[in-house]
């Protein structure tokens, strides 16, 4: 059994990042509730800017002491030399931070590098 919730896109493909500053924090306020109903365990991400409000609010039911989620992060396939966006950002954040090419693991000590996924 699962359950799928939606919500809003934190960034359009080419939006400005003026405006993607607004979207994302309008998608982290419409997580923030969702999280603290789920109270996940565990959240796996791939790399879409739209896990990027769903992991902060996870931390910020943490920093508050409702409840901490294990956050687990992986890099796109696609992304062999840099890493995304949201990579950036969650390279800080997530407690496993997991990369597909040996490359990436040399320019990122705290990944690890497991090969292909996918």
């Amino acid at each position: 059994q699962f359950t799928l919730d939606c919500i809003p896109r934190s960034r359009e493909v080419r939006q400005s990042w003026t405006s993607s500053v607004v979207t994302t924090l309008y998608s982290i306020l419409y997580s923030l509730p969702l999280t603290y109903k789920r109270k996940p365990d565990l959240i796996l991400c791939n790399g879409p800017g739209t896990c990027i409000p769903i992991c902060i609010s996870a931390l910020l039911l943490a920093l508050v002491g409702i409840k901490r989620a294990t956050i687990v992060y992986v890099e796109s396939i696609c992304r062999v030399e840099t890493l995304s966006l949201s990579g950036k950002i969650l390279y800080y954040f997530s407690d496993h931070f997991i990369v597909q090419w040996p490359d990436l693991k040399e320019k990122y000590p705290k990944s690890v590098y497991l090969g292909r996924i996918v």
